[in-house]
């Protein structure tokens, strides 16, 4: 429907309003177009000027006004035309030239205007929908629990429009670790904090975008421009991600952390979403590492830290996240993350005809190269903080045994139960990729588990590999002398002596064997 905008000017009362009605008439000759009046310069409105407004309605059933100042909307307030019609206050005109650029997103770029406050431009000339979305899913997160800010004004911003913050000398989490950078530990104490309290909060079903339908339409664009076999295995891996309602905030990096009077505050809240979290952080391995992976300068002018600091400050928050040092479980987590990240990394480049530039069509190929790496080798997105997803070959030993250590220390496992259990651990490891596979590889899930009354810990070995049951084999005669002895066969004898159960199930194409120690 075509939009006819009519301004008008000073006053509209019982001396002029049959003229003003005139000169409206005459600026829309088609009855039924959509009808704008710009109020910007209405100055006053009587009863007269009110029966103008309302006739001009009664034949255009769309029509909107805009711009009105305070005086004339507390008229169209009183009078009820702001149930009849869309009606708009005018937005106060702020400035930003000169002011200090705190951060920078997807959708807008925040600006400190003076000591106490700070506006968010959009990038969308017409974000007044956008604006509303924001304020309403951020007013949501705090009314879950999340420590946000909230916008408590709408300004125009040359052709944009702006939601205004009070950030009393609020310094964000980037500016932090730029300027001191002796507080890393503790930013990154704070930074997992605020995430733990997002991905912990529930989210009423139908408040937020779900970020898996998302991804999905990511990874379906990518159907056009990835081998088809790696295509599938995509769309596959993102489609088996379950939904989850717990909420991620979607573009959670340290420019979006501000603290201020010793509080932290969440700000920029337009990408809030619901979704599992390897969501979260492939859009966080992005901001520290993805986008900046072939430019090292991209981190420095966006963060404002080098891109030691950013990798520093991801490995050190995803080890915190995930409540382990463990190299291999922190880059398995990775890994699935780098998976999502590349594919939106990729989209948006192609999106934005990164393939007509050479310099972006050269990351273009270096993401997608690293992304078919990575599909290969893995089998699920998903992951847990006691399982470890590993490739089962011998030299990863020594990571699977630092892993499983890492969780008997935190159940407070006795010294001998924990030799005990390493040596059984390394038996069965070494079955699986010597065997399960050969002559090909494939990975294993190890995963640990503890329990209390009694204190026990669970040990599970899963791989995709020959089913066999290493518990149907006969145990050796260990009374024999050395002549008569078989080679082999220990190893499993060993595991079933140490551990007080060690059970066997094929279940799905998987080998399933589970050890239990009791403490």
């Amino acid at each position: 429907m075509e939009h006819i905008r009519v301004e008008l000017t000073g006053r509209i009362d019982s001396g002029n309003a049959a003229q003003v009605e005139e000169t409206i008439k005459a600026q829309i000759p088609q009855t039924g177009a959509a009808v704008v009046l710009d109020a910007a310069k209405l100055e006053y409105i009587s009863s007269a000027g009110l029966r103008v407004i309302l006739r001009l309605k009664k034949s255009h059933q769309d029509l909107k006004i805009i711009n009105v100042n305070s005086d004339v909307y507390e008229i169209l307030e009183m009078t009820g035309f702001t149930e009849l019609m869309p009606v708009e206050k005018a937005y106060r005109v702020v400035s930003i030239e000169g002011c200090e650029e705190i951060g920078r997103g997807a959708n807008g770029t925040l600006y400190r205007i003076d000591q106490d406050n700070v506006v968010k431009v959009y990038n969308n000339a017409d974000a007044l929908s956008e604006i509303q979305h924001e304020r309403e899913v951020a007013k949501l997160a705090l009314i879950l629990g999340v420590p946000t800010a909230i916008s408590y004004d709408v300004v125009k911003v040359g052709d944009s429009y702006g939601s205004v913050f009070e950030l009393l000398n609020a310094r964000s989490f980037s500016k932090i670790l730029a300027t001191e950078p002796e507080k890393l530990d503790w930013c990154v104490q704070e930074y997992v904090k605020m995430l733990k309290i997002i991905h912990g909060t529930e989210v009423p079903a139908g408040k937020l975008p779900d970020m898996r339908e998302t991804v999905i339409g990511w990874a379906q664009f990518m159907q056009a421009h990835l081998p088809e076999e790696a295509a599938k295995k995509l769309l596959a891996l993102v489609e088996a991600v379950p939904q989850d309602d717990h909420m991620i905030h979607g573009d959670y990096h340290t420019k979006n952390l501000e603290l201020q009077n010793d509080e932290v505050l969440l700000i920029d809240m337009d990408t809030l979403a619901v979704g599992n979290p390897v969501f979260e952080l492939a859009s966080m391995y992005n901001a520290f590492i993805g986008f900046s992976e072939c430019d090292h300068e991209i981190i420095k002018r966006f963060q404002g830290f080098d891109s030691e600091t950013a990798h520093t400050f991801w490995r050190k928050t995803l080890a915190a996240y995930l409540g382990t040092t463990c190299e291999a479980k922190l880059n398995e987590v990775e890994n699935k993350a780098r998976i999502v990240g590349y594919t939106r990394l990729i989209r948006r480049s192609i999106r934005r005809k990164g393939l007509e530039d050479p310099k972006r069509r050269q990351e273009i190929e270096h993401w997608k190269a690293e992304l078919l790496e990575l599909l290969e080798q893995t089998d699920t997105l998903t992951f847990s903080p006691n399982e470890l997803v590993i490739e089962a070959v011998p030299e990863n030993l020594p990571d699977v045994q630092a892993f499983v250590d890492e969780h008997l220390e935190e159940a407070s496992c006795p010294m001998k139960a924990q030799m005990q259990i390493g040596v059984a651990v390394e038996e069965i490891f070494i079955n699986i990729a010597s065997y399960a596979y050969a002559p090909e590889k494939g990975n294993t899930t190890v995963r640990v588990e503890v329990s209390q009354e009694p204190v026990s810990v669970t040990i599970t070995f899963v791989d995709h590999g020959t089913p066999y049951d290493p518990l149907s084999k006969q145990d050796p005669d260990v009374t024999l002398d050395a002549e008569h002895r078989e080679i082999g066969g220990l190893g499993i004898f060993m595991t079933k002596q140490l551990m007080d159960d060690v059970a066997y199930e094929y279940q799905d194409g998987k080998n399933i064997l589970t050890l239990k120690k009791n403490l």
